[in-house]
Parts: structure tokens; sequence; C-alpha cells
């Protein structure tokens, strides 16, 4: 489908602006949370405020993706729009923690659409060649979220109160859904077989008793409980598998890893989300710690990686569609993450914080550099029938593999800080202004500690982007098409793979 270019222009400012208002949402209500878990009375269910909102988001990717291949992207893309407005405009009325939590789940699950449906938009309108420019520019929202987020969080909680942190989404939602109705073009979705209602709730609840295991391991008393859910989603997984295999038209399609192409781009989303998105949230702390700063300077590192990812993300799908080519910058990419992570885990304590401010931009350069464009290249190797299946399959596996690591990082350092701390020190109580407010000699021990603690988490990070130069390595030697095909072009021996 051929847009003409003021209505291309159009669309991709609306796709932008509700996927910055998505992004959003991950960073501006962290600012605000303590406030609103005070004014709610509510301190021991603010974790929840952010866990239902994740826990949405995450598990119902893949039904809205099978929603955009059989009802079309458009459909999808406005009712997400619409709930994410009107869940928005709840969350500031939460008079309780019960009401602000059911609120959330509908943004998450909205969210989930805004995202996952602005990339499969732009897969339905645009030749092969000309999506990684266009992704690229939309997703700019996710680090530009990240750079600005806490700071609009804090403005906004501090002058107008914490309900103007989600009723800010409503104009802004409300002039999107205006621009998207004239610019979302109408895609007829595909005839499909009997709904996969067995695979669907398999693989939901296992996705939930996931993301709950790894959000509670860390919690004091909660071990059993995430052993448990760490149990049942295994043996949900299994069952999944079993039916899958059996159905005509599965939840997830499957069949569509036998594309190598589909294998290499998804297990590099995958390293995305365990080797970059997992540790972000703990480098703030770690730098406060191994290099005694302030909290304020500390936020220089995650700005200098988000930027690095920034510009690589642009100039490299910007190269893209120019050349068609895309296996360059992705080998390259996870090289320059591997070396970044792995001169991580060699720094002494004690350099001056552009050393490491440096190292982590590299990382982020590296990582934007296939961030992007990885989408379109897998939404290129499927039929267009395909599209929102794979392309939910691909943000899926990003932010599970976050999750996962996020959880398992988190576990190392408690284990570790807590381990090799001086005896006069209790980890529980430990922070970045108590530390200050040591002798310098136990400083140092601290800063020691944590430098200690990490090192192996990012030796373990490089060898995951190690795996992923593995993985990018395999992906075939082609070049977008510039054609209105659906496949990668000049790829004979990887044909697309016929849907059951």
């Amino acid at each position: 489908m051929t847009l003409s270019p003021v209505r291309l222009r159009i669309l991709i400012v609306s796709l932008f602006t509700v996927s910055f208002l998505g992004a959003l949402d991950h960073t501006i209500v962290s600012t605000s949370l303590s406030t609103i878990a005070g004014k709610l009375g509510a301190l021991e269910e603010m974790s929840w405020v952010v866990v239902a909102y994740t826990l949405a988001a995450t598990v119902t990717l893949p039904l809205l993706g099978k929603l955009a291949d059989s009802l079309g992207p458009r459909r999808v893309f406005l009712a997400s729009l619409a709930l994410f407005v009107v869940a928005s405009f709840a969350c500031g009325f939460a008079t309780d923690i019960t009401m602000l939590i059911v609120a959330r789940v509908a943004q998450g699950l909205s969210s989930a659409g805004l995202q996952l449906m602005s990339q499969t938009i732009v897969a339905t309108v645009t030749t092969p060649r000309e999506r990684p420019r266009i992704l690229s520019v939309i997703g700019t929202a996710f680090p530009v979220a990240i750079l600005v987020g806490p700071v609009i969080g804090g403005v906004i909680t501090d002058t107008l109160g914490w309900q103007w942190v989600f009723w800010i989404n409503v104009p802004f939602g409300v002039v999107a859904l205006v621009l998207a109705a004239f610019a979302v073009p109408h895609v007829e979705g595909q005839q499909r077989g009997r709904f996969d209602y067995a695979g669907g709730v398999t693989f939901t609840l296992a996705l939930v008793a996931l993301v709950l295991a790894v959000t509670w391991i860390a919690k004091p008393g909660w071990a059993g409980i995430s052993v448990a859910l760490f149990v049942a989603a295994v043996a949900l997984l299994v069952m999944f598998f079993l039916i899958e295999s059996r159905v005509a038209d599965p939840f997830v399609p499957l069949h569509h890893f036998r594309n190598r192409t589909v294998a290499a781009g998804i297990a590099l989303s995958a390293i995305i989300g365990i080797g970059l998105f997992s540790v972000v949230s703990y480098m703030p702390t770690f730098i406060q710690m191994a290099y005694r700063t302030s909290a304020t300077v500390s936020g220089l590192i995650p700005i200098a990686t988000v930027f690095g990812m920034l510009v690589a993300s642009l100039a490299t799908g910007w190269l893209s569609s120019r050349t068609g080519l895309y296996r360059p910058f992705a080998i390259a990419g996870t090289s320059v993450a591997a070396v970044g992570f792995a001169t991580m885990s060699v720094l002494p304590v004690g350099l001056p914080l552009w050393v490491p401010m440096i190292v982590m931009a590299g990382v982020g350069v590296g990582t934007g550099a296939f961030m992007s464009l990885i989408t379109a290249v897998v939404q290129g190797a499927v039929p267009r029938s395909a599209t929102g299946a794979v392309t939910a399959t691909t943000n899926l596996v990003r932010q599970v593999g976050a999750t996962l690591g996020a959880a398992t990082i988190g576990a190392v350092i408690a284990a570790g800080v807590a381990a090799g701390l001086p005896a006069q020190l209790d980890h529980s109580t430990l922070t970045p202004d108590l530390v200050r407010g040591l002798p310098t000699a136990l400083q140092g021990d601290v800063a020691a500690v944590y430098a200690s603690t990490l090192a192996p988490v990012f030796a373990a990070l490089a060898l995951v982007y190690a795996a992923g130069i593995v993985a990018a390595v395999l992906l075939p030697a082609a070049r977008l098409s510039d054609g209105r095909g659906e496949t990668l072009a000049e790829v004979p021996s990887e044909p697309a793979p016929q849907t059951a």
C-alpha cells in the first residue's frame, strides 16, 4: 500500500507520538512512585503499580500480534490508543491502590498495543528497504523517554500533582488519535482458522507465572513462592509447545523459526533485552557506590548509553535504507557492545567518571546499531499475513529477556554485596548518602565490593553479546528489497515459510 508523502509524514508523527507516550509510562511514573504510594496510603503495594503495567504489557503481546494479523493493524491500533487515553484518565482519578492497579493493567495492555502496532503498521505501508529508516525514527521514542521521563515526572509531581503524571497522556493521546484516524490506512486482516485458545491460555499463564517469579525472587520470604511459580511456568511452557505442535494455526508461529533470518533476528532481540536493558537500571547505583558520586552525576552514565543508542539507531536506519544492507551493522554492533562490556569488567576503581561514560556510550552505540533494524529484517522474512505475530514475538523475547536478566543481576548484586561488605555495615540499610559519610577507608572498601561484584556481571554480558555476534553472522548476506515484496531480496536458499 502506497501513501502520499504528506500522509506518510502525518502517520510517522502519529506513530512517534503514541510510541513516546507508551515508552514514557515506563519511566515517568518511577519518579512519582513514592508520592503516589504515600497519597494512597499503600507503601507496601507500591511495586504493583509498576508490576501490573509491565505484566500486562508483556503477556498480551502474542495476542495483540494475532489480532493484528486477523483484524488488521488499524483496528487494533485505534482500539489500543482509545483504551490508553481512557486508562490514563482513570489512573489519575484512582482513590485507592486497587483502582490504580486495575487502571495500570489496562494502561499496560494498551501501551503494548501501541508499541507493537506502530511497528506492524510501518511494515504494511513501506517497502522492506524503507522500513529501517522509519522504524529508527519511531524507535527513538524509547531512548528519548528514558532521558526525559524521570525529569518530566519529577517536575509534574512537584508542581501539578501526581495525577497529572497520568493525565498528561490524555491531550496528546486525543491529538494522536485524530491524526491516526486519518493517516493509518485500512489493511484487511487475513482469514484464519479456529483460534488457538488452548495455546493462548497456556502461554499467557506461563508468562504470568514467569514474570511474577522473577519479580518476587528478591523479596524477603518469597523465595518459595517464586520457585513454585518457576516450576509452574516450565510445566506450562512444555504443555504449550506440545499444543502448538498439533494445531493448524498456532498462537505463536513456531514454524517461522525454521527460517534462519527469523531465528537469528529474534535471538538478537533477546540479546538486547538480556545484554543491555537488564543492567541499565543498576548502573546509577553502581556508579554512586564504586565511583562515589551523587545521584545526579551517576545519571550521566545511562544518559551516555542511551544517547549512543539513539545516534547509532538513526544512523544505521538511514544507511540500511540507502544500501539495503543490514548484516554488517548487526555484526559490528554486537562486536562493539561485547568489547564495551568486557572493558567495563576490567576497569579499576578510581578512574575519572568520563571513562565508564565513554565505554557505556560505546555499548549504547553497539546496541543501537541493530536495535530497530532487526525488526525490519524479521518482518521482511515472513509473509505479510504473519507480520503482526512475528513482530510480537520479537518484542516479547526482548521484554522477557530484560525481565529475567534484571532479576538475575539484581540477585547477584544483592548476594555479592551482602557477602563482601565489612562486618560493621548492614547491606540492607546501605545508601549512597550513608557511604559518602563513612571514613575514606571504608568508602574504598564499599567501592571495591561493588566493583568486584559487578565485574563478573559485565563479563557475562560481554559473553551474551559475543553470542550475538554468532547470531549476526548467521543472518543471510542479503539486501532488503526495494520493491513491495514481502521477503528479503537475493535469498534463494531461505524462502519464506508457508503458513500452517
